[in-house]
């Protein structure tokens, strides 16, 4: 797959900021987005700005060993963006933001990975819990590293989501899928409780048949269902 010019990246970086921000998945200045220009370059959403308010020309342009190109600061959160595509080659774009519902599943340890809606399986793949870490650390890096290789994103334990694709499009709805995931979760797990009824999880058939039903439709990172 080819790389999208600096001038679409810009604009699409943009958009993507106003979508994530109008969504309520990062607020205030949170969050990061950015996105493969070429086999050793990357334009990055820069540091203290709003995502929902960027213009295409505050993007920062960086080398995969983190060397800025020309003007802006990039966003703290860079190393672990560069790991993603340093890691993958396959992947043009990563999304990070702190959405409610996924994000509060980080805080009490518990992971994405046991799909209980189709989409589970066939949009997002298992979304996993990684080990918490600094932010703005190469640890943060670290911690992602396992999910990286054959997946779509992960939980960052006690700090947010990061997801990825092979357009900014696609980064930004498995970041979409995985909050609305989240949140029928949520609605299944307190129903549960309240009414004395069980979470229905999908059998392993079930689950094998979602992962054949992904593989025809192009898609081989996701992992298997658990």
């Amino acid at each position: 797959m080819g790389y999208i010019s600096e001038k679409e990246a810009r604009e699409s970086l943009a958009e993507a900021g106003r979508i994530v921000y109008e969504r309520g998945f990062v607020a205030a200045n949170d969050g990061n987005i950015s996105v493969r220009i070429s086999d050793d370059e990357i334009l990055i959403t820069p540091t203290g700005v709003s995502k929902g308010f960027m213009e295409p020309g505050m993007m920062v342009r960086m080398k995969l060993d983190g060397t800025v190109i020309g003007e802006g600061k990039a966003s703290s959160e860079c190393r672990m963006h560069l790991r993603v595509y340093r890691d993958c080659k396959e992947v043009h774009s990563v999304v990070h933001a702190h959405p409610v519902y996924a994000t509060a599943f980080s805080v009490i340890g518990m992971s994405l990975d046991h799909p209980v809606v189709a989409e589970g399986v066939l949009v997002t793949g298992n979304i996993s819990l990684a080990r918490y870490a600094e932010p703005g650390t190469d640890d943060v890096s670290e911690s992602i590293a396992p999910y990286i290789k054959g997946y779509n994103g992960a939980l960052l334990e006690n700090h947010g989501v990061i997801t990825w694709g092979n357009s900014v499009q696609q980064a930004v709805f498995r970041m979409e899928a995985v909050e609305h995931q989240a949140k029928i979760y949520a609605a299944a797990l307190e129903l549960a409780s309240n009414t004395g009824k069980t979470v229905r999880y999908f059998s392993e058939d079930e689950r094998n048949a979602l992962v054949r039903i992904r593989e025809r439709m192009g898609v081989f990172t996701g992992g298997m269902p658990n």
